[in-house]
């Protein structure tokens, strides 16, 4: 299936497909979802077979909007195909922008609407396989320290997110 996803080419906003979006480095929209428990992030540590990134941890789901699809709505959406889970309240946390490689000569040059959902851990977590290797809970302190002391096992954009946005993301809701 072919995926267009809303990027800018000579200054106007148009549909692309996303893996070319990748492969010129095309500033284009993305979401970000980071699920939390008490002072707990839901990880996901994305499937072998991914075109990029594969067998690294990620936060709960990120992916790109489809054309005249709004960030909200591919939030839940994403969240229910990666992770079975639906029914949640998110709540929008700013749009961030960043430019990173992610190998195999793809670059993400995203503009990114972020998203907080609060969720019980019990709540029922039902990973796709094509999308999601398994799924962890680390405290937010614990994850900002091992994502420096073990980067290379972490996506670059949620290092990122990490490092540069900590405070917008989490800040009400962990207590920063």
């Amino acid at each position: 299936m072919t995926i267009h996803v809303p990027a800018w080419v000579d200054g106007r906003l148009t549909p692309v497909e996303k893996i070319e979006a990748h492969r010129r480095g095309l500033r284009h929209k993305a979401i970000s979802v980071f699920l939390v428990s008490g002072d707990a992030v839901l990880l996901q540590k994305r499937a072998a077979d991914k075109y990029h990134t594969p067998g690294l941890w990620a936060n709960a789901c990120c992916t790109h909007p489809t054309w005249g699809e709004t960030a909200m709505a591919c939030a839940h959406r994403r969240l229910h195909e990666e992770l079975g889970v639906s029914g949640l309240t998110l709540t929008p946390r700013g749009t961030v922008e960043y430019r990173t490689s992610v190998g195999n000569d793809l670059i993400e040059h995203e503009v990114v609407a972020l998203f907080v959902g609060e969720i019980p851990r019990a709540h029922p977590i039902r990973p796709e396989p094509s999308e999601v290797a398994e799924t962890r809970w680390m405290t937010l302190h614990d994850l900002v320290r091992d994502a420096r002391e073990n980067s290379d096992i972490y996506t670059p954009w949620l290092r990122i997110y990490l490092e540069k946005h900590h405070d917008a993301i989490f800040g009400a809701i962990l207590g920063g």
